[in-house]
């Protein structure tokens, strides 16, 4: 009992630290700053083009493997953004064996602009398969301004790229990038959705993210706005080619050093997630293809991190249970203290949990439930490293996630 109470009042200690100085990583106030119609306007000061009234070029880059199901709910909202200057997009489609290109061509029929779909020529040796698409796009695009890197299940909001920019130039800043909102239409949908954009926040708290000069660097891979010149001036796509989690690689490309440029990460409802995972099974896949990724194939790090959870979010309920029924059944005054140290630091996670729930428009009665979706999450992360021990990582739509540590350079 000692023991366990003595490790309840640490996590209690470590929540209340959480919420008060580890970037506000569980608020969702870093939204995008500013608007078109903005007292800095389209002109304002930082990032490149004078043409059409001082608004940049900017190419969408979509990256398509088999994508050809989703397109419909996703791409003719891009194709209709209403941007003022020049603005295309290219569809790269990524050895599909669905039509996805066709489907592609078939919506730009329809549309106001139509994508130029292209196609890419294998895949090179040391190349993840959705950097080499991001790169061909790159390659396809011609000479811009601005790059928008996105995925085929993103949806935009009319406006959005237009404020996107705009958040830019305004600031300068050589990379924009907005957490999709995804779905929670299902059960597991409602249940695992907002835990993992809470736990990617607490991982990388958006306001250390959007500090210039901190060593914080992440993006979110659905919505990121690129200069094309400081994306070139750090090596381009080239430098990043192995990275299973382009995201977060392309944000630390740009904002450490040489680059050492200006990004923004922020929360959003404007741009949307649109693929369903309907049952438990995709979503546990979508989290178990890449956290051992994150961890580097550290079995080092794996351990550390399935104790943290353990201990961060499982040990507060169970300590406040089991110290209530022991205090209940003439237990000794450390299972009072037991029980007190477990409940403030359950209340405390709950706390934190209510902004994301909000923004997911869900109930803050969500809140104390976290805990045991903290335990799944470590189940999926263990998982990951079976997979990888097993031979070779996660696959994704018939490719298989080659299994060696991130490299940048």
């Amino acid at each position: 009992m000692p023991i366990l109470a003595g490790a309840a009042v640490l996590a209690a200690f470590a929540w209340a630290y959480l919420l008060a100085a580890h970037g506000g990583f569980w608020r969702t106030g870093q939204r995008l700053p500013g608007g078109p119609g903005g007292p800095d306007g389209p002109g304002g000061p930082g990032g490149p083009g004078v043409e059409h009234g001082g608004w940049p070029s900017v190419v969408a880059v979509i990256p398509a493997r088999d994508e050809a199901a989703i397109l419909p709910a996703t791409l003719p909202s891009l194709l209709a953004q209403d941007y003022p200057g020049e603005f295309s997009v290219v569809l790269v489609d990524d050895a599909s064996t669905d039509g996805t290109g066709a489907v592609a061509a078939a919506l730009g029929a329809a549309a106001r602009r139509a994508p130029r779909v292209v196609s890419t020529d294998g895949l090179p040796d040391g190349w993840a398969g959705k950097v080499n698409a991001m790169a061909t796009g790159v390659r396809a695009a011609g000479e811009c301004d601005y790059l928008l890197f996105t995925d085929a299940d993103i949806s935009y909001a009319p406006g959005t790229l237009a404020a996107l920019v705009h958040a830019a130039r305004a600031d300068n800043r050589a990379l924009v990038s907005q957490m999709a909102l995804l779905r929670t239409d299902t059960r597991w949908e409602r249940l695992i959705v907002p835990a993992f954009v809470y736990f990617f926040a607490q991982l990388y708290p958006f306001r250390w993210v959007n500090r210039p000069g901190g060593r914080t660097a992440a993006a979110a891979g659905g919505c990121m706005l690129v200069r094309r010149d400081v994306l070139a001036a750090a090596g381009g796509l080239a430098r990043i080619r192995g990275a299973r989690i382009d995201d977060v690689a392309l944000g630390r490309l740009l904002k450490r050093p040489p680059s050492s440029a200006r990004c923004w990460l922020g929360f959003t409802t404007r741009v949307r997630g649109e693929r369903p995972y309907p049952r438990l099974a995709g979503l546990w896949d979508m989290v178990a293809r890449s956290a051992y990724t994150q961890l580097r194939y550290s079995p080092a790090l794996l351990v550390a991190t399935l104790a943290g959870l353990l201990w961060l979010y499982a040990l507060p309920p169970v300590a406040a249970v089991g110290g209530l029924i022991l205090a209940a059944t003439g237990g000794s005054a450390m299972a009072g203290w037991c029980a007190a140290a477990g409940a403030a630091g359950w209340l405390l996670m709950a706390v934190s949990y209510r902004p994301v729930l909000r923004l997911y428009r869900l109930s803050g009665w969500r809140g104390p439930v976290l805990p045991l979706v903290a335990v799944l999450y470590a189940a999926m992360t263990a998982d990951s490293a079976r997979r990888h021990y097993a031979g070779g990582g996660g696959e994704w739509k018939g490719r298989t996630i080659a299994a060696r540590p991130e490299r940048t350079g």
